[in-house]
């Protein structure tokens, strides 16, 4: 059922619709990607996919490493199961 133009939200603007461009990434979704929209700020830091990748994959490495520095070794909850 079509809403009439008087039922669209107030918030929304017709105006702002103009722009819009149908399928304009369905390639990438098809292919498996993600499509994602970055705040200006970020999309400055990191004009790229391939900027944005690496900056994601570092950070990554980093949590991974972070990660496993942070667990207590084997040997060391061994030893609180003894004492505890």
């Amino acid at each position: 059922m079509k809403k009439d133009k008087s039922e669209m939200r107030a918030d929304y603007k017709r105006s702002a619709f103009v722009k819009l461009e149908r399928g304009k990434f369905y390639s990438e979704v098809a292919a498996g990607t993600a499509v994602v929209f970055l705040e200006p700020a970020i999309a400055k830091a990191f004009p790229t996919s391939q900027a944005v990748n690496e900056a994601l994959a570092g950070l990554l490495v980093l949590s991974e490493k972070t990660l496993r520095s942070s667990r207590p070794s084997s040997r060391s909850r061994a030893k609180a199961v003894r004492t505890g």
